[in-house]
């Protein structure tokens, strides 16, 4: 590619509504992508970045324009970064790194219209799909694109294939997926997947609710889906017959209102939820008991906060495991992005993990087992 102009799809969907300062606390993915970059910069391509931002609904949205994001790359970077108004291509210098406009500010992008691909395509010589956030997109640029340019992947996307992909078909053993989140539903592909490699499985968070009320425990008023109650049975049934040491948690963080500064707040033990207590957290024993099996274990992977993290009377329960994984030796941690993802930011421990996904539903599918078109496209995806 030396010398080229290379088309990089990146996804630098961050928190802006603050400006730079926001997409400072946030910038995960802006850094995830920093590899690729510089490897471009340093073999004198004009390398033109695209990305979404929001959701536009196929119009100019100026909160959602994407020129404060380019300004924080441009420090991360160490190297100008300039930001376009539009989605056209400019006159470039070798080295000269450019950001386009919104891609979503067009119908074309998320219809994978083939006018708006090969708009995008005309801008370059080649492509290089590095957003693995939206790889389960079939997109313009996610997609399309590859009809009319050479392409391939760049250096986050192939970090994160190789690193969910060896956790899923050679992991090191014990294998432990610790799940948590609010919904079981968002579970059900990965479980279903990863259920004949594991030897432990550990459940917190909003999942917990449905799991311990399968099992016939009262809950009292948290949050139920009354119509997982058949999988999570079907579930940890599956688990005993194959020998799966499914982890509970023993005592919650039980709150009188689903609130920040609830007026009461307790521990119970899961079989004594009080009636109107709405489970927050897993308890500090709780915690304790999950941290100490999760560093016997050789492979986790983590999906979703053990409580209401967001929080931060609720967030100690998941600081205590997440620190557990990170603190480990020979542990090899693979965390899902989303709301996982920004949890391991916020407690700092992202260089301690030994995978940190970009994607929160594109981890969840490949995790899944499904096929994701954005990496699909690409020849070198084998």
């Amino acid at each position: 590619v030396n010398g080229s102009r290379v088309l990089v799809r990146v996804d630098f969907n961050v928190p802006i509504e603050q400006g730079i300062e926001a997409i400072a606390g946030y910038d995960q993915r802006l850094r995830a992508t920093l590899p690729t970059i510089q490897y471009l910069i340093e073999r004198g391509c004009r390398t033109i970045l695209c990305s979404h931002l929001g959701r536009p609904r196929a119009k100019v949205d100026e909160a959602l324009r994407l020129g404060p994001v380019g300004d924080r790359l441009a420090v991360l970077l160490d190297h100008p970064v300039k930001s376009l108004p539009e989605i056209t291509g400019p006159s470039m210098a070798p080295g000269d790194v450019v950001l386009l406009e919104n891609l979503r500010f067009d119908a074309g992008e998320e219809a994978n219209d083939p006018g708006f691909a090969q708009s995008l395509a005309a801008l370059t010589d080649y492509f290089v799909m590095d957003a693995f956030a939206v790889a389960h997109r079939a997109h313009a640029s996610t997609v399309g694109v590859t009809e009319y340019l050479p392409s391939a992947m760049g250096f986050l996307v192939e970090r994160e294939v190789t690193s969910m992909g060896r956790a899923l078909e050679s992991p090191e053993k014990p294998l432990a997926a610790l799940m948590g989140g609010a919904k079981v539903s968002d579970k059900i592909l990965l479980l279903d997947n990863i259920m004949d490699k594991l030897d432990h499985l550990f459940i917190g968070g909003g999942m917990c609710v449905t799991f311990l009320k399968a099992q016939g425990h009262g809950v009292g008023a948290s949050q139920v889906e009354e119509d997982r109650l058949e999988f999570a049975r079907e579930m940890l049934g599956e688990a005993e017959k194959r020998g799966i040491k499914v982890h509970l948690p023993s005592e919650v963080v039980v709150a009188s209102e689903f609130a920040a500064d609830p007026a009461e707040v307790q521990v119970s033990s899961a079989d004594g939820v009080p009636e109107g207590g709405i489970i927050m957290d897993i308890a500090p024993s709780a915690a304790q008991q999950f941290a100490s099996e999760l560093q016997q274990c050789r492979t986790v992977i983590w999906n979703g906060p053990m409580g209401v993290f967001e929080m931060p009377r609720f967030s100690e329960g998941t600081r205590v495991v997440a620190e557990a994984i990170a603190g480990a030796p020979g542990v090899t941690s693979v965390v899902g992005g989303g709301s996982t993802a920004e949890t391991v930011e916020a407690l700092g421990l992202m260089d301690s993990m030994t995978h940190v996904s970009t994607g929160g539903g594109a981890s969840l599918e490949f995790l899944g087992g499904i096929e994701l078109p954005g990496i699909a496209a690409l020849p070198d995806a084998d």
